[in-house]
């Protein structure tokens, strides 16, 4: 199996470390890039395409505030996508939770706890 590891900014990175560290206890291969769906939409499609021609099952969006990442990377592929909703703004993540877990009907993306 082979995952796909997304976030917006590298401020995410201390988070979303704790997903590498699940991957690699479980022998679980998986790639991870900082794209942003608002600043770096270009490289963001790149990697999505990339990673699924790499064969990768799931997609994993870290995401804070608006938490668009999720949804967006939903929107280039069928494969699952688990958006992480991250705290650090005025709502502590609650914002990023809404976003995600408010994901319009047809997008397939799952929601996990804050950070």
């Amino acid at each position: 199996m082979h995952v796909a590891v997304v976030m917006g900014s590298d401020s995410d990175l201390p988070v979303m470390k704790k997903a590498f560290a699940i991957l690699d206890n479980f022998g679980v291969s998986y790639d991870a890039a900082l794209a942003s769906a608002h600043r770096t939409p270009e490289k963001l499609s790149r990697f999505v395409a990339d990673e699924e021609k790499k064969g990768a099952s799931v997609f994993i969006a870290g995401a804070g505030m608006a938490a668009a990442l999720p949804g967006v990377v939903a929107s280039l592929t069928t494969k699952p996508v688990v958006g992480v909703p991250l705290s650090g703004a005025k709502l502590d993540g609650m914002d990023a939770l809404l976003s995600i877990v408010q994901m319009p009907s047809g997008m397939p993306v799952a929601t996990v706890a804050i950070d």
